[in-house]
């Protein structure tokens, strides 16, 4: 048989694929590049609007691989969806290169990437004396660093940034220019020579240069004073977490007598910490997120009993930027680390604004100079039944991305709640939320609401054609839905909460959803937040609730929980011997129906047994009764669980009395930690009696629990137990704040599900 004389030449073909999905600024054209050399691939890889267009030619094997590890070994920070692998003309090119971007128009829109924490790398970086980064406060690479705080459009370029007025020093030039560095392309790049700097003031003079700038901040911090610090998203309010005076003094400057206040520890006190390992991984991961802890955990730090009176659980975070870290470990010890704005209202970013608006709160100011282009507060995590669960989105987390159960035929924006508000933009099955807004009662918030509603169209380059809102025409965000011009959605406050739950386990046919929260506006035209709604998003119907009561004083109720105590006792007839002696108009006025509109909250009734058990009568901040009253439940033995007697309501919804849990609550025999948690252990019973029930009358479901309420870690594990026990699938959400901040997402579910 005769040979060639030579091989015969392998033939080449070559493939244009589109990747869409997390694929700018995390490192992905530089991880391409060292990929194709890997394989010998030859051909370009170049930036285009959201997405990344590759063209690979070589044999078949090598691309097979490499599109393949495209996917598998993608960047950390990565989520890359191949959009598309089509067949393209070999162009004969030798080499692999990175071509500069182009803005294009994209096959859908683009993904923008969250700010993360400083990566492995950075950190050993940034302790190593003989690096040119050594303790520079701003060091990042295509990994970590600020991208959504920063970015001002897309493609993601050091021009399309707050960086563009940094330029780079030949050191750094050097860096991103060359593929193989890790910080190719890392826009934020910067060092000591060429970027951010920077400044410590107090009002009676500035200090300029980086270390000595460092160095005054500790000094201020040192004797017991506030600090406001310029970070990644915007200000954070500082000072000695071991210092009951300095605590003190933050409290009341900010008036924020009893609402706990976040602490961040250097990571040398953060080593001795005993943690379990959910926790742990989230604070020490790319978030940096603040994470409810046991207190107890916390003993060696020698926290002030001020930085969270009455609870059990102490907001804990690592430091989430260079400069915290500086700070942090300069000073030795752990730091409150609260939000810089005035209570109530959006985070403070620019510098001048922060001295104007804070200057009554903070002794000093370590400022920096570089551009935050939108604010992002720190996001808040609380472990229930063993994950952590957000609580609050916001730098490292969000804009949140989650994929839809069906696809829209039009984009629509949801425009969330009133309280904790977030917004949510969503077209085909994309589906974005954005970070805290927060409580819209404030003009500078409502501003901050109007401005992000833009932000997310531009960003994204999405134009909504339809708007999701709030049906309680009393909201803000209702208000600005009505008057936007585009066809108006209205949903349902716990359709939005149910709807939110199911867009989450979306494998679920059909659905029980316990709404507990305060109070949102009922189909009836009452106050609902102890109901379940069977069905599914779109298609909800009522089928149980808890007894309704009357509100003496109305909206006064959520900052008096006094009154709803006493709207439960006059309601069942029940004296309260420590009742705090009403004016007896309130009772007439009650009795009349007059400023006392009915409700079904579940959250009233914690406020109630708040009160009832002496704990808090007149509130600070939203939610103080129910987290005093889990705080003190905590270890409690409840004995047996009180049983809730169902009847039926009208319409034949299922109705669970709370009036033995009066009687528990009334009952001084027993010491307050038992009738608090025995009155946690009597809902959780009812929640699941009702279960129950509604299956032997309407068959197989899942069950959700949605609201506010199930915040309470104590609750929501005791129901998802009893629940699981009783043989139901059970979900509490794990991506979505299970809170108002997911009212947004719910809304999408609603209104898409409702069609155009």
């Amino acid at each position: 048989m005769n040979r060639p004389a030579h091989p015969l030449p392998v033939p080449r073909t070559a493939r244009r694929l589109h990747l869409g999905g997390r694929v700018q600024g995390v490192g992905f054209r530089p991880f391409a590049w060292r990929l194709a050399r890997r394989l010998g691939v030859d051909g370009w890889v170049e930036n285009r609007a959201g997405e990344v267009i590759i063209h690979a030619e070589g044999e078949a094997g090598p691309l097979a691989r490499f599109r393949r590890a495209l996917l598998e070994e993608a960047p950390p920070a990565a989520r890359p969806r191949l959009l598309a692998d089509e067949p393209a003309a070999p162009a004969g090119r030798a080499g692999f290169a990175i071509r500069p971007s182009r803005a294009g128009r994209p096959r859908e829109a683009v993904t923008v990437p969250p700010d993360r924490a400083p990566c492995g790398d950075c950190r050993r970086e940034f302790h190593d004396p003989r690096d040119r980064r050594f303790r520079y406060p701003f060091l990042n690479c295509t990994q970590c660093g600020p991208r959504y705080t920063l970015l001002r459009a897309l493609p993601w370029d050091r021009a399309r940034t707050a960086m563009a007025g940094f330029p780079l020093c030949p050191g750094c030039a050097r860096e991103y220019a060359d593929p193989g560095d890790r910080r190719f392309h890392a826009e934020p790049v910067a060092c000591p020579a060429c970027g951010p700097r920077l400044a410590c003031r107090d009002g009676r003079r500035a200090v300029t240069e980086t270390p000595a700038a460092l160095a005054a901040a500790v000094e201020v911090l040192r004797r017991g004073h506030v600090l406001a610090v310029r970070g990644v998203g915007g200000y954070h309010l500082m000072c000695d977490a071991r210092n009951p005076t300095a605590v003190a003094r933050l409290r009341r400057r900010k008036a924020r007598p009893r609402k706990p206040l976040a602490v961040m520890v250097p990571r040398p006190l953060y080593a001795r910490l005993d943690l379990a390992p959910a926790p742990a991984a989230l604070l020490d991961g790319p978030e940096a997120p603040i994470v409810l802890v046991p207190a107890a955990s916390l003993e060696h730090l020698a926290l002030a009993p001020q930085v969270a009176p009455g609870l059990a659980e102490v907001g804990l975070m690592l430091p989430c930027s260079p400069l915290h870290e500086l700070l942090a470990e300069a000073f030795g010890g752990p730091l409150v680390a609260t939000s810089g704005n005035v209570s109530g209202e959006p985070l403070i970013t620019d510098p001048a604004e922060a001295e104007a608006r804070l200057g009554a709160v903070a002794d000093a100011f370590l400022h920096h100079d570089r551009p935050i282009v939108r604010p992002a507060d720190d996001p808040v995590y609380r472990p229930v039944a063993g994950t952590p669960r957000p609580l609050r989105l916001g730098r490292g987390n969000a804009p949140l991305e989650l994929e839809l159960p069906f696809p829209l035929q039009a984009p629509l924006l949801a425009v969330g709640g009133h309280m904790k508000n977030t917004v949510a933009l969503a077209w085909d099955r994309r589906v974005v939320v954005s970070p805290h807004v927060g409580d819209l009662d404030h003009p500078r918030s409502l501003d901050r609401f109007r401005r992000l509603v833009e932000e997310l169209q531009d960003l994204y380059r999405v134009r909504a054609r339809r708007v999701a809102c709030d049906a309680h025409p009393g909201y803000a965000s209702h208000r600005w839905a009505r008057d936007s011009g585009l066809p108006l959605h209205r949903v349902r406050h716990h359709h939005a909460h149910a709807a939110a739950v199911a867009g989450e386990f979306p494998r679920e046919a059909r659905w029980l959803v316990f709404t507990w929260d305060g109070v949102g506006l009922g189909e009836d035209g009452t106050l609902w937040g102890g109901e379940a709604l069977l069905g599914n998003p779109g298609r909800w119907r009522r089928v149980a609730s808890l007894r309704p009561f009357r509100l003496p004083g109305g909206e006064r109720a959520a900052r008096a929980p006094w009154r709803s105590a006493l709207g439960l006792c006059w309601e069942a007839g029940r004296p309260w011997p420590g009742a705090p002696g009403p004016d007896p108009l309130l009772r007439r006025a009650w009795e009349r129906g007059m400023n006392s509109p009915v409700t079904t909250a579940a959250g009233r009734l914690f406020d109630a047994a708040a009160a009832l058990l002496g704990l808090v009568h007149e509130t600070s901040y939203e939610g103080q009764g129910p987290m005093e009253l889990e705080a003190l439940a905590l270890g409690a033995d409840p004995g047996p669980a009180v049983k809730l007697p169902l009847a039926r309501g009208p319409g034949g919804v299922l109705v669970a009395d709370w009036a033995p849990l009066l009687d528990l609550l009334l009952d001084e025999t027993r010491p307050p930690a038992e009738r608090a948690a025995a009155f946690h252990a009597g809902l959780a019973r009812g929640l699941v009696d009702q279960a129950r029930a509604l299956r032997r009358l309407h068959g197989d479901f899942a069950v959700g629990l949605a609201g506010g309420v199930f915040q309470n870690r104590l609750l929501a594990e005791q129901a998802l137990a009893g629940l699981r026990a009783a043989g139901f699938r059970a979900h509490l959400p794990a991506r979505v704040p299970v809170n108002d901040a997911g009212l947004c997402f719910g809304q999408v579910m609603a209104a898409g599900s409702a069609g155009p």
